[in-house]
Protein backbone atom coordinates (compact mmCIF):
# COMPACT_ATOMS: atom_id res chain seq x y z
CA UNK A 1 0.00 0.00 0.00
CA UNK A 2 1.15 3.44 -1.04
CA UNK A 3 1.03 4.55 2.29
CA UNK A 4 3.02 8.15 2.22
CA UNK A 5 0.96 9.27 -1.13
CA UNK A 6 -2.30 8.24 0.84
CA UNK A 7 -1.29 10.65 3.62
CA UNK A 8 0.06 13.27 1.75
CA UNK A 9 -2.84 13.07 -0.99
CA UNK A 10 -5.47 13.22 2.16
CA UNK A 11 -3.13 16.04 4.39
CA UNK A 12 -3.42 18.58 1.15
CA UNK A 13 -7.41 18.15 0.91
CA UNK A 14 -8.98 18.21 4.69
CA UNK A 15 -11.36 20.63 4.37
CA UNK A 16 -12.40 19.18 1.07
CA UNK A 17 -12.78 15.94 3.21
CA UNK A 18 -14.69 17.73 5.95
CA UNK A 19 -17.18 19.09 3.64
CA UNK A 20 -17.04 15.80 1.41
CA UNK A 21 -20.33 14.73 2.57
CA UNK A 22 -22.76 17.71 2.77
CA UNK A 23 -21.02 19.21 -0.05
CA UNK A 24 -24.03 18.57 -2.60
CA UNK A 25 -27.57 16.32 -2.67
CA UNK A 26 -25.41 13.31 -4.16
CA UNK A 27 -22.50 13.65 -1.14
CA UNK A 28 -25.70 13.72 1.16
CA UNK A 29 -26.54 10.56 0.15
CA UNK A 30 -23.61 8.82 1.80
CA UNK A 31 -23.92 10.88 4.39
CA UNK A 32 -27.62 10.28 5.43
CA UNK A 33 -28.29 6.99 4.32
CA UNK A 34 -25.26 5.84 6.42
CA UNK A 35 -26.54 7.83 9.38
CA UNK A 36 -30.12 6.19 8.59
CA UNK A 37 -28.23 2.57 9.46
CA UNK A 38 -26.35 4.04 12.30
CA UNK A 39 -29.43 5.18 14.50
CA UNK A 40 -30.71 1.83 13.63
CA UNK A 41 -28.22 -0.51 14.87
CA UNK A 42 -26.18 1.36 17.46
CA UNK A 43 -26.65 0.18 21.31
CA UNK A 44 -28.37 3.49 22.84
CA UNK A 45 -25.02 4.41 24.87
CA UNK A 46 -21.65 3.83 25.02
CA UNK A 47 -18.33 3.92 23.76
CA UNK A 48 -17.72 3.73 20.09
CA UNK A 49 -14.28 3.74 18.15
CA UNK A 50 -14.47 5.88 14.95
CA UNK A 51 -11.67 4.09 13.06
CA UNK A 52 -10.34 5.82 9.72
CA UNK A 53 -12.62 8.63 11.09
CA UNK A 54 -10.96 11.70 9.19
CA UNK A 55 -11.44 14.79 10.54
CA UNK A 56 -14.43 13.55 12.51
CA UNK A 57 -17.54 14.25 11.27
CA UNK A 58 -19.30 11.24 12.30
CA UNK A 59 -17.54 11.60 15.45
CA UNK A 60 -18.75 14.91 16.63
CA UNK A 61 -22.30 13.32 15.50
CA UNK A 62 -21.82 10.37 17.87
CA UNK A 63 -20.59 12.84 20.58
CA UNK A 64 -23.63 15.02 20.18
CA UNK A 65 -25.89 11.89 20.30
CA UNK A 66 -24.82 10.89 23.74
CA UNK A 67 -21.70 8.70 22.65
CA UNK A 68 -18.25 8.49 23.85
CA UNK A 69 -16.03 8.40 20.74
CA UNK A 70 -12.45 7.62 20.25
CA UNK A 71 -11.23 9.09 16.98
CA UNK A 72 -8.36 7.36 14.94
CA UNK A 73 -7.02 8.08 11.94
CA UNK A 74 -3.85 8.14 10.09
CA UNK A 75 -3.52 11.27 8.68
CA UNK A 76 -2.10 14.38 11.72
CA UNK A 77 -3.71 16.87 9.88
CA UNK A 78 -6.78 15.30 9.43
CA UNK A 79 -6.80 14.97 13.49
CA UNK A 80 -5.52 18.61 14.29
CA UNK A 81 -8.93 19.84 11.91
CA UNK A 82 -10.85 17.39 14.32
CA UNK A 83 -9.91 18.80 17.51
CA UNK A 84 -11.28 22.30 15.93
CA UNK A 85 -14.49 21.09 15.19
CA UNK A 86 -15.21 19.16 18.35
CA UNK A 87 -13.99 22.28 20.35
CA UNK A 88 -16.58 24.24 18.08
CA UNK A 89 -19.05 21.75 18.72
CA UNK A 90 -18.48 22.40 22.24
CA UNK A 91 -18.61 18.00 22.77
CA UNK A 92 -15.04 18.21 24.22
CA UNK A 93 -16.61 15.60 26.98
CA UNK A 94 -17.79 13.42 25.57
CA UNK A 95 -14.16 12.23 23.26
CA UNK A 96 -12.42 9.63 24.72
CA UNK A 97 -9.36 10.08 22.72
CA UNK A 98 -8.01 11.59 19.39
CA UNK A 99 -5.32 9.39 17.92
CA UNK A 100 -3.00 8.81 15.22
CA UNK A 101 -3.13 5.44 13.23
CA UNK A 102 -4.07 2.94 11.15
CA UNK A 103 -6.75 0.42 11.45
CA UNK A 104 -4.46 -2.71 10.52
CA UNK A 105 -2.89 -2.01 13.97
CA UNK A 106 -5.41 -1.57 16.66
CA UNK A 107 -3.24 -2.93 19.01
CA UNK A 108 -3.37 -0.26 21.65
CA UNK A 109 -6.70 -0.86 22.15
CA UNK A 110 -7.46 -4.16 24.08
CA UNK A 111 -9.70 -7.03 22.83
CA UNK A 112 -13.43 -6.11 23.71
CA UNK A 113 -13.24 -2.23 24.34
CA UNK A 114 -15.93 -0.84 22.14
CA UNK A 115 -19.93 -0.97 22.37
CA UNK A 116 -19.82 -0.30 18.28
CA UNK A 117 -17.06 0.03 15.75
CA UNK A 118 -17.52 2.40 12.77
CA UNK A 119 -14.75 2.44 9.71
CA UNK A 120 -16.76 4.64 7.30
CA UNK A 121 -15.87 6.34 4.12
CA UNK A 122 -13.41 3.82 2.57
CA UNK A 123 -11.30 3.41 5.10
CA UNK A 124 -10.68 -0.15 3.79
CA UNK A 125 -10.19 0.78 0.33
CA UNK A 126 -6.98 2.16 0.82
CA UNK A 127 -5.64 -1.13 2.68
CA UNK A 128 -3.38 -3.07 0.27
CA UNK A 129 -2.67 -6.04 -0.43
CA UNK A 130 -5.83 -8.30 0.65
CA UNK A 131 -4.29 -9.99 3.76
CA UNK A 132 -4.18 -6.58 5.25
CA UNK A 133 -7.49 -5.68 4.76
CA UNK A 134 -8.44 -9.22 6.46
CA UNK A 135 -5.95 -7.99 8.97
CA UNK A 136 -7.83 -4.57 9.59
CA UNK A 137 -11.28 -6.53 9.56
CA UNK A 138 -10.39 -8.84 12.22
CA UNK A 139 -8.86 -5.63 14.32
CA UNK A 140 -12.25 -3.78 14.04
CA UNK A 141 -13.75 -7.18 14.98
CA UNK A 142 -11.45 -7.94 17.77
CA UNK A 143 -12.14 -4.61 20.01
CA UNK A 144 -15.44 -4.85 19.80
CA UNK A 145 -17.53 -6.42 22.90
CA UNK A 146 -19.49 -9.20 22.32
CA UNK A 147 -22.82 -8.49 20.43
CA UNK A 148 -21.17 -4.90 19.65
CA UNK A 149 -22.35 -3.78 15.67
CA UNK A 150 -19.36 -3.01 13.23
CA UNK A 151 -20.19 -1.09 10.61
CA UNK A 152 -17.48 -0.77 7.55
CA UNK A 153 -18.48 1.15 3.96
CA UNK A 154 -16.04 0.95 1.49
CA UNK A 155 -16.03 1.94 -2.80
CA UNK A 156 -18.08 0.21 -4.98
CA UNK A 157 -16.68 -1.37 -8.21
CA UNK A 158 -19.79 -1.84 -10.41
CA UNK A 159 -20.48 1.62 -8.84
CA UNK A 160 -17.57 2.98 -10.76
CA UNK A 161 -18.12 0.94 -13.57
CA UNK A 162 -21.45 2.61 -14.05
CA UNK A 163 -20.28 6.16 -13.19
CA UNK A 164 -17.69 5.54 -15.67
CA UNK A 165 -18.84 6.98 -19.05
CA UNK A 166 -20.17 10.24 -17.06
CA UNK A 167 -17.21 10.30 -14.69
CA UNK A 168 -14.28 9.02 -15.51
CA UNK A 169 -14.10 7.68 -19.80
CA UNK A 170 -10.15 8.78 -18.80
CA UNK A 171 -9.46 5.88 -16.88
CA UNK A 172 -11.53 3.39 -19.52
CA UNK A 173 -8.74 4.77 -21.92
CA UNK A 174 -5.96 3.24 -19.77
CA UNK A 175 -6.30 -0.20 -20.85
CA UNK A 176 -4.39 -2.18 -18.77
CA UNK A 177 -4.79 0.09 -15.78
CA UNK A 178 -8.29 -0.27 -16.26
CA UNK A 179 -8.76 -3.84 -16.83
CA UNK A 180 -7.16 -4.00 -13.10
CA UNK A 181 -9.87 -2.21 -11.69
CA UNK A 182 -12.42 -4.55 -13.43
CA UNK A 183 -10.79 -7.87 -12.87
CA UNK A 184 -9.59 -7.37 -9.49
CA UNK A 185 -11.01 -4.07 -8.48
CA UNK A 186 -7.54 -2.59 -8.02
CA UNK A 187 -6.94 1.14 -8.54
CA UNK A 188 -3.01 2.04 -8.44
CA UNK A 189 -3.74 6.11 -9.94
CA UNK A 190 -6.57 7.03 -7.21
CA UNK A 191 -6.14 10.49 -7.12
CA UNK A 192 -2.83 10.41 -8.79
CA UNK A 193 -0.62 8.20 -6.87
CA UNK A 194 -2.84 6.79 -4.10
CA UNK A 195 -4.01 2.82 -3.92
CA UNK A 196 -7.72 2.07 -3.90
CA UNK A 197 -9.56 -1.19 -3.62
CA UNK A 198 -13.18 -1.19 -5.12
CA UNK A 199 -15.31 -4.19 -3.78
CA UNK A 200 -18.27 -6.07 -5.43
CA UNK A 201 -20.80 -6.88 -2.08
CA UNK A 202 -20.05 -10.67 -2.22
CA UNK A 203 -16.55 -10.01 -1.68
CA UNK A 204 -16.77 -7.41 1.15
CA UNK A 205 -19.09 -9.82 3.18
CA UNK A 206 -16.59 -12.94 2.47
CA UNK A 207 -14.22 -10.75 3.98
CA UNK A 208 -15.92 -9.72 6.76
CA UNK A 209 -17.97 -13.36 7.40
CA UNK A 210 -14.15 -14.79 7.88
CA UNK A 211 -14.54 -13.16 11.54
CA UNK A 212 -16.40 -13.63 14.21
CA UNK A 213 -19.74 -12.04 13.32
CA UNK A 214 -22.92 -11.99 11.67
CA UNK A 215 -24.41 -10.09 9.07
CA UNK A 216 -26.84 -8.33 9.71
CA UNK A 217 -27.61 -5.91 6.47
CA UNK A 218 -25.92 -4.40 3.84
CA UNK A 219 -27.35 -0.80 1.78
CA UNK A 220 -25.53 0.92 -0.95
CA UNK A 221 -25.50 4.25 0.14
CA UNK A 222 -26.22 6.12 -3.27
CA UNK A 223 -28.15 3.58 -4.39
CA UNK A 224 -28.61 3.52 -7.92
CA UNK A 225 -27.36 7.29 -8.41
CA UNK A 226 -24.11 5.86 -9.61
CA UNK A 227 -23.10 9.50 -10.98
CA UNK A 228 -22.46 12.71 -8.81
CA UNK A 229 -23.57 15.01 -11.44
CA UNK A 230 -26.68 13.71 -12.85
CA UNK A 231 -27.47 13.26 -8.91
CA UNK A 232 -27.11 16.56 -8.27
CA UNK A 233 -29.03 18.13 -11.56
CA UNK A 234 -31.75 15.75 -10.67
CA UNK A 235 -32.29 17.22 -6.99
CA UNK A 236 -31.73 20.76 -8.28
CA UNK A 237 -34.02 20.73 -11.05
CA UNK A 238 -36.72 18.85 -9.97
CA UNK A 239 -37.03 18.80 -6.56
CA UNK A 240 -40.33 17.20 -5.77
CA UNK A 241 -39.20 14.21 -7.79
CA UNK A 242 -35.97 14.26 -6.03
CA UNK A 243 -37.62 13.65 -2.51
CA UNK A 244 -40.09 11.22 -4.41
CA UNK A 245 -36.79 9.09 -5.34
CA UNK A 246 -35.44 9.40 -1.70
CA UNK A 247 -38.21 8.06 -0.51
CA UNK A 248 -37.85 4.81 -2.71
CA UNK A 249 -33.99 4.99 -1.85
CA UNK A 250 -34.53 3.85 1.36
CA UNK A 251 -36.52 1.07 1.03
CA UNK A 252 -34.77 -0.13 -1.91
CA UNK A 253 -30.84 0.38 -0.71
CA UNK A 254 -30.52 -3.02 0.82
CA UNK A 255 -31.71 -4.70 -2.32
CA UNK A 256 -28.55 -6.51 -3.27
CA UNK A 257 -28.36 -5.32 -7.24
CA UNK A 258 -28.47 -1.57 -5.71
CA UNK A 259 -25.62 -2.58 -3.30
CA UNK A 260 -23.90 -3.33 -5.81
CA UNK A 261 -24.70 -0.23 -8.35
CA UNK A 262 -24.30 2.24 -5.77
CA UNK A 263 -20.92 4.43 -4.95
CA UNK A 264 -20.65 2.84 -1.44
CA UNK A 265 -21.64 0.24 -0.08
CA UNK A 266 -22.16 -0.29 3.71
CA UNK A 267 -22.08 -3.54 6.07
CA UNK A 268 -23.38 -3.67 9.62
CA UNK A 269 -21.97 -6.95 11.36
CA UNK A 270 -22.44 -7.87 14.87
CA UNK A 271 -19.73 -9.89 16.34
CA UNK A 272 -21.29 -13.10 17.69
CA UNK A 273 -20.90 -13.36 21.63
Amino acid sequence: MKTNNLKRIYSRSVEVEWNRLVMDPFHRLEYETTSHFLRKHLPKQGLILDAGGGPGRYTIDLARAGYRVVLLDPVPEHLAFAYRKIAEAGVEHRIAGIVEGSITDLSRFPRKTFDAVICLGGPLSHVAPARMRQKALAELVRVAKPRAPVFISVMSRYGVLLATPQGWPQEAGLASHFRKIVSRGDDYRWRGKGYCHFFTAGELKELVLREKVSVMTMAGLEGLLAHRQAGNDFARSHPQAWNNWLSIHRKICTEPFVVDASAHMLIVARKRG
